[in-house]
């Protein structure tokens, strides 16, 4: 419970200056995404071949490392799981999860083949691949990305403002931002909107 009679110092005043600005940086970020035509076109499109991917009896595949990886898994249950409301499971996996797998691959091919790897295993035509990466370089999410492209795997990059993976990648969804909390609060935005409006889309009978 909060102390409402808590004494008021100048180290509760910074920490309460520090609180807003981080939220309002947040909101910034967010804001500067709302302003961006061309961005909120690329999230639609997203949302609608991730929909109709899923339509027709494919996946959604999503990467990531670090804070990246746990939104990974994040989304993926999101669709397997529910996001708003009841109704089927939704085809996704996200290729962070497997501890064995992650070693192994590593230890044998190389941490920037691990989820390259995973993805030749269970990746088919007509699939979406997600890579997240704040940067845009990360070299693993770079290899799965240009493997998914061999594959005929839609290919969709969450990113920062850009990096490598914006050329590589059928689809870029840039946040506009060098700050990677803000980035990464953006790209789970982003990822609950995608999961909603394919929830949505698929299942309207059941929204409630």
């Amino acid at each position: 419970m909060v102390n409402r009679f808590f004494n008021v110092t100048a180290d509760t005043v910074t920490t309460i200056n520090y609180i807003k600005r981080n939220i309002e940086a947040s909101v910034a970020v967010k804001q500067a995404i709302l302003d961006d035509g061309e961005l909120m076109q690329a999230i639609m499109q997203v949302a609608q071949v991730c929909t109709e991917a899923l339509r027709d009896g494919h996946k959604i595949i999503f990467a990531g490392n670090g804070g990246s990886a746990g939104d990974a898994q994040h989304l993926a249950a999101e669709l397997v799981g529910r996001y708003e409301y009841d109704r089927p499971g939704l085809a996704a996996v996200a290729l962070t999860t497997d501890s064995s797998m992650l070693t192994s691959i590593s230890n044998d091919y190389g941490y920037e083949n691990v989820f390259e790897r995973q993805l030749s295993a269970v990746g088919r035509n007509g699939d979406v691949f997600i890579g997240i990466s704040t940067s845009g370089n990360s070299k693993n999410i770079l290899a799965a990305a240009r493997r998914a492209q061999e594959m005929q795997v839609v290919t969709v990059g969450l990113l920062g403002n850009g990096g490598m993976l914006d050329s590589v990648c059928d689809y870029s969804l840039k946040v506009p931002s060098a700050d990677t909390p803000r980035i990464q609060e953006s790209h789970i935005m982003i990822g609950h909107i995608i999961c909603g409006y394919v929830e949505r889309s698929l299942f309207p009978e059941q929204a409630g």
